[in-house]
């Protein structure tokens, strides 16, 4: 399995220009200085779209579809875009790494060097001033989606992602993130017809990212606290389900390295589950895990 060359030359200075241009914008308010993006509007639209079931009508096959591809897809966001990208808690090829954000990407959540860095920042700031989504700093909505549709975060920052920056495949990607989920639209109209495009990707794609966003948003507001860490992150069963274990947000938050968020035995982690038995076969390596005496340092 061919692995990732760490020696690849740095990114040239018309490269990493190319990357943090920004794109057009509507300029009305959303909160005062904070100004909505024109790319709320696809982002609204598909919302809209998911209102075509009540024509499409609803079969099984369906719904399992709506079912697989968001479980696949939210996989591709917390192994991928969280745990490796924006932690690197793992290891593994370059050929599975662009595996990895071309299944990021499908979820239609933009590319793998923007997410990861603004989530690099997220993490320098949790719950202080500078993070760009805190629901403590702005309240419930703008953590949820408020910060998405604004155009001051649209830029990819280079500087905090450049250990995968340098990997040209990342990013014409990243230039290019609608790409992976206009294919996969397309897939689920040929394999399903109406219904496949309908429930199989709007449906699932609306229903992942308000998943998606409740970490930001719920996992800082709802749930118990077991580390008495600087930010208000929160450790949540549910939350853990319905997006494949990162709903263990405390815990995440008191050791970030780990590709394993659910602590304990009891705890669900799904994306860990899978990343655990890529490393039997060997697609993935070298899991980081949290050290024993991190495990034991709780509140009380």
């Amino acid at each position: 399995m061919l692995e990732v060359n760490r020696q690849t030359p740095p990114l040239m200075p018309s490269e990493i220009n190319e990357q943090s241009e920004k794109p057009k914008t509507l300029h009305f308010a959303l909160d005062g200085e904070n100004k909505m993006s024109l790319q709320m509007i696809p982002f609204l639209l598909l919302h809209v779209a998911c209102f075509g079931v009540f024509f499409t009508g609803v079969s099984l096959w369906a719904i399992l579809l709506c079912i697989f591809l968001y479980g696949a897809r939210m996989w591709g966001l917390t192994a991928g875009y969280h745990r490796y990208f924006s932690h690197r808690s793992f290891k593994t090829s370059r050929f599975f790494q662009f595996v990895l954000a071309w299944l990021g990407c499908s979820a239609l959540q933009k590319g793998p060097l923007w997410w990861a860095a603004h989530h690099r920042r997220h993490h320098k700031y949790t719950d202080q001033e500078g993070d760009i989504h805190s629901p403590v700093q702005e309240g419930f909505w703008w953590s949820h989606v408020g910060w998405i549709l604004t155009e001051k975060y649209h830029a990819t920052d280079i500087d905090a992602i450049k250990d995968f920056a340098k990997y040209p495949e990342l990013r014409w990607l990243n230039r290019n993130h609608w790409v992976p989920g206009v294919v996969l639209a397309v897939l689920c109209f040929l394999l399903l017809g109406w219904q496949g495009l309908f429930w199989g990707f709007f449906v699932s794609t609306v229903v992942l990212y308000h998943g998606t966003f409740s970490i930001n948003s719920l996992a800082h507001l709802w749930g118990s606290r077991r580390y008495a860490t600087t930010d208000d992150s929160r450790n949540n069963f549910f939350l853990a389900l319905i997006t494949g274990g990162e709903g263990w947000h405390n815990n995440h938050h008191h050791y970030m390295a780990s590709v394993k968020q659910g602590f304990y035995w009891w705890e669900i982690d799904f994306s860990y589950y899978i990343l655990k038995v890529l490393s039997w076969v060997k697609v993935v390596r070298d899991l980081r895990m949290p050290p024993p005496h991190l495990l034991a340092r709780k509140n009380s």
